[in-house]
């Protein structure tokens, strides 16, 4: 038997599995590292978080990223010579944070590498009827497994798209396994570049379990802060929008846009919501001239409303009262105080950030790849039906390091 079958079969075995999940998400900030203690498998997985890091991505690197993220047309060299590279980076940073850490290699299991989102293209956006859902997340995880020598599952979005669903969100399966409670109904609220969220019923049926995207969160955000402010990267604690009124025909012309008719769930990217999607309306509306602080006003709630109305089309679909759900929210939205007060407005029930539930909504996703490697190796016993967007299967490629 190959040496690394071997070891992979051992580690399936185990009580209690050593993991690093990696998470570089749209906004292009950095890579988060969550060094995982996992035991477990399924609706009886527990993970303890040994270690957390985020390492913020320089200029140089973002750059490199942008001349290839959300675009049709590119450099398709670039595109290749990136997927090592970044991969490469990732890698480093593993070997740098096990280090400081002062943990060796030997002692973790698993590297479970979401990668770099560079496109996002469910089929109702591209709309060519011959071709798929599509994703593609590049930092190519042999190069991680070879460079940190270290067993590395990676890609894992292609199993999704491969079994019917648009590769996204996939945080459900993390949600449903670590946060489902008997008796309250969750909605499990990231607000990352992309809002999405996780429906978790108060009965733990899989099969009731619901997710989607809802469109922008931050991503149109920080956009324009950057392009009036060029020196922030973000609103902080939207110092700025509060400073501003709420256009509301900008507002309706937004919200107009065909993703928000469409049906649930559905899942979305910079593809969509960029520069060009805000530019294109106030164009259209003469509101070329707007103040930064009316125009962010209005994308913060645009993103408020978006997610409260999505929030209420699952509710009211559950037959329960608004009131008894539970809103745990994670991602850099729910540092937004006036993005999460028009939330509170909009949305009649109790509110939390996912840190009472015991893991920091900001590794939170980074864990989320640690418990589908899991799942990988030593279990994918859930079965959530027949349900739209949510496949009952186990994801990641499998990189050996030798």
């Amino acid at each position: 038997m190959n040496k690394n079958i071997k070891a992979l079969y051992e580690i399936a075995q185990k009580e209690t599995r050593k993991i690093i999940g990696l998470m570089s998400g749209t906004s292009l900030d950095g890579l988060d590292l969550a060094l995982c203690e996992v035991s477990g498998e399924g609706e009886n997985t527990v993970v303890k978080i040994e270690q957390f890091e985020t390492i913020d991505y320089s200029e140089d690197i973002k750059n490199e990223i942008r001349k290839v993220f959300a675009k049709k047309t590119i450099d398709f060299q670039h595109l290749v010579l990136l997927n090592e590279w970044i991969a490469d980076l990732h890698a480093g940073m593993i070997n740098d944070c096990l280090s400081k850490w002062n943990i060796p290699a030997s002692e973790v299991d698993l590297i479970a590498s979401h990668g770099q989102t560079v496109l996002h293209a469910p089929k109702f956006l591209h709309q060519q009827e011959k071709f798929p859902n599509a994703t593609l997340q590049i930092g190519d995880g042999d190069h991680i497994a070879v460079k940190t020598g270290i067993i590395t599952l990676s890609d894992f979005r292609q199993k999704h798209v491969a079994a019917g669903g648009e590769g996204a969100p996939l945080a459900v399966y993390g949600d449903y396994l670590l946060f489902s409670k008997k008796g309250e109904n969750r909605i499990m609220l990231n607000m990352g570049g992309i809002a999405n969220f996780t429906y978790l019923p108060a009965s733990q049926n899989a099969g009731d379990v619901f997710v989607t995207d809802t469109g922008t969160a931050n991503t149109l955000i920080d956009i324009f802060t950057k392009q009036f402010f060029s020196e922030k990267s973000f609103d902080k604690d939207a110092e700025i929008a509060k400073t501003g009124i709420v256009n509301k025909v900008l507002l309706n012309e937004l919200k107009s846009d065909a993703f928000f008719q469409k049906s649930f769930p559905k899942t979305i990217g910079q593809e969509l919501f960029n520069h060009d999607f805000v530019n294109s309306a106030l164009v259209k509306l003469g509101l070329q001239n707007i103040s930064a602080p009316d125009l962010l006003a209005t994308l913060t709630r645009l993103s408020a409303e978006t997610i409260a109305e999505a929030v209420l089309f699952v509710v009211e679909n559950t037959k329960t009262p608004i009131e008894e759900f539970t809103v745990y929210m994670s991602g850099g939205g729910a540092r937004n105080p006036l993005l999460v007060s028009w939330l509170q407005e909009l949305l009649s029930c109790k509110f939390e950030k996912s840190d009472v539930l015991g893991i920091s909504g900001d590794a939170k996703e980074a864990v989320l790849f640690a418990v589908l490697a899991n799942e990988t190796v030593a279990g994918g016993n859930y079965n959530f039906g027949s349900k739209k967007g949510i496949p009952s299967v186990t994801m990641g490629k499998i990189s050996l390091p030798d």
